[in-house]
Order: structure tokens, then sequence, then C-alpha cells
């Protein structure tokens, strides 16, 4: 997220775009990430069962995630042309919940969204928020995709660590002083 923790509300929603899938992108990423005979195959009459070639999942969620570093990217740029600092995100601690609904086939145009379903301060991390978020992917009549329930650490505007966090991290990043620190 490129917005401080105070900053986000929960139930916000940001819109991240659409993606149309091709037969050709769909093959190309099965054949080398999940080659699976219905993620590869052209001929639709061998695998009837799906309804002819489905694009893998993975692509459908590795397209959505793409989105969604490209608009948290262009809102850091937005806030820095208004003249703000872009809060800072961090690592995500996993996901909980993914689910691939209806397969995606050739020529769909998916569009992602992703909604803050929660929000809480961390306690193992301080100075950091924990975002509970929701990755929401339909096709073009409406119908779900994709649905993921993931979590993404933000950092709190005004934390300051104490002094003795301050010079842990100091000593930490200052290579003379590093084997001092020590070992767990």
């Amino acid at each position: 997220m490129t917005r401080w923790f105070e900053d986000i509300p929960v139930g916000e929603v940001f819109d991240l775009g659409s993606h149309t899938f091709t037969e050709a992108e769909i093959i190309r990423f099965g054949t080398r990430f999940d080659p699976q005979y219905f993620h590869l195959d052209a001929d639709a009459s061998a695998h009837t069962h799906f309804g002819g070639i489905i694009a893998s999942g993975w692509h459908t969620a590795c397209v959505g995630h793409r989105h969604l570093v490209d608009a948290l990217d262009a809102e850091s740029e937005r806030i820095r042309a208004a003249g703000g600092k872009p809060g800072i995100a961090g690592p995500s601690p996993g996901v909980d919940h993914m689910t691939f609904k209806t397969p995606v086939r050739p020529g769909d145009t998916v569009h992602y969204a992703l909604t803050i379903a929660d929000k809480r301060i961390s306690k193992s991390k301080r100075g950091w928020g924990i975002l509970s978020e929701r990755i929401e992917a339909t096709n073009q009549n409406g119908e779900l995709v994709y649905r993921a329930e993931l979590a993404g650490f933000v950092m709190r505007r005004n934390y300051r660590p104490t002094l003795s966090a301050r010079f842990g991290m100091w000593m930490a990043t200052t290579p003379v002083l590093r084997h001092l620190i020590p070992k767990r």
C-alpha cells in the first residue's frame, strides 16, 4: 500500500484495471509454469469437459498481482505529484484463502479490484500496521473468477522507534559494529 496505515480506511476499494486473456498467452504461461493439458492444448475437443482451453489459476492470480503493483506505483506517483510523501509498504505475511470460481477462457476480459477488509496495528512489528485485503476478479459477464484474502504490512506514519531500537538498527547496519550484536 502506498499510503500510511492511518490514511487507509476499512472498506475502501481500489480499481486495479482489467486484462483480456488471449489463447497464445494462456498457452505460453501454461507451458512455462503450469503444463497441464487444459492450459496447453488449443484443440477444444481434447477436453470437452472444460469446454476448451482455460487459463491457469496462477496465471489469473499473477496478472491480478501485476495490476495491483502497477496501481499502487501509480498512486505513489500521484501522491508525490501532489507534494505528499507516499507511505511505506512491507511484505505480505501470507494469503489466508484463495479460490478460483469460474474458468478464464481466451477472449475473457477480467477486471480486478482490491478491498481493504480490516486493519490492525501489528503486535510483533512495531511501527507497522497489518491490512486484511481481498482481491476479486470478475469476467465480462460479472462472474467471479478469482478471489484471495491476504494480509499486507504498512508502516505507521508517526512511529518513532525507542532510542534503544534506533541504536540497535544503527548497529545492525554498520558493518564494523554488526559482529557485536549477540546472536539469538
